[in-house]
Order: structure tokens, then C-alpha cells, then sequence
């Protein structure tokens, strides 16, 4: 299982604290410093059944300073979100969950880290 974080997260450090609780073996990437590839964005959105507009933190400032709101949803724009998550991990919804079994998942609450478990 691997679960991507960013320490400063009040989630993140839930979602990790309830993995912990549970004894879990888990990997912790700590995906601002460790930024994903474009493949790697393209592999967790295949897995969690999302868009890349989907786990995208639109209030970011860098958010804002590329235009995202204004930015297309559609197939042909998909590269251009991937490309920027990749770039730009601040932008990642965290803290993102990936289980052994394939089951991925956006943990924000802690009935959706149990689930993975």
C-alpha cells in the first residue's frame, strides 16, 4: 500500500495516524518532493474511476495563476490536467491511498481510509 501525503496536511497525518492505528503496511510518498510523472497521475486516475479535474485543488494560488477554472473538461483537455498535476503536485487532492489490491482512493475521512484496509 502506498499513500501519497504532504506532511503539513491535517488529513494526510489522520489518514496516516489511522494506518498506523490499524497496523498497516503502508509506504509513505511524500508526493511535493517526490513529484508524480505524468504516466504515474494517468495510473492513479485509472485506478480511482476519475477525471484529472476531479482530484484537482482548484482554490490552490497556483491554481489560479494557471486558470484552471476556466480551463476545458473534456477528453482532448485531459493531457493538459494530467500535465499540470504532474507539474504542479500542490495541486493534488491528498492524501491519495493505494492498496495492494488495486483499490485506490482520495482519503479524506476516515471511513474512506478503513475502507482500503
Amino acid at each position: 500500500m502506498e499513500i501519497w501525503v504532504n506532511p503539513a496536511c491535517a488529513k494526510c497525518r489522520s489518514a496516516v495516524s489511522l494506518l498506523d492505528e490499524a497496523g498497516a503496511q503502508y509506504t509513505v510518498r511524500r508526493y511535493l518532493e517526490d513529484p508524480p510523472t505524468a504516466k504515474e497521475v494517468k495510473a492513479v486516475l485509472k485506478r480511482l474511476g476519475l477525471e484529472p479535474w476531479d482530484i484537482t485543488r482548484t482554490a490552490e494560488p497556483i491554481a489560479k495563476e494557471l486558470g484552471l477554472k476556466t480551463w476545458g473538461r473534456t477528453p482532448a483537455d485531459r493531457a493538459r490536467w494530467i500535465e499540470a498535476l504532474s507539474e504542479h503536485p500542490k495541486l493534488i487532492q491528498r492524501p491519495i491511498i493505494t492498496a495492494d489490491d488495486g483499490t485506490t482512493v482520495v482519503a479524506r475521512d476516515p471511513e474512506t481510509v478503513r475502507s482500503v484496509l
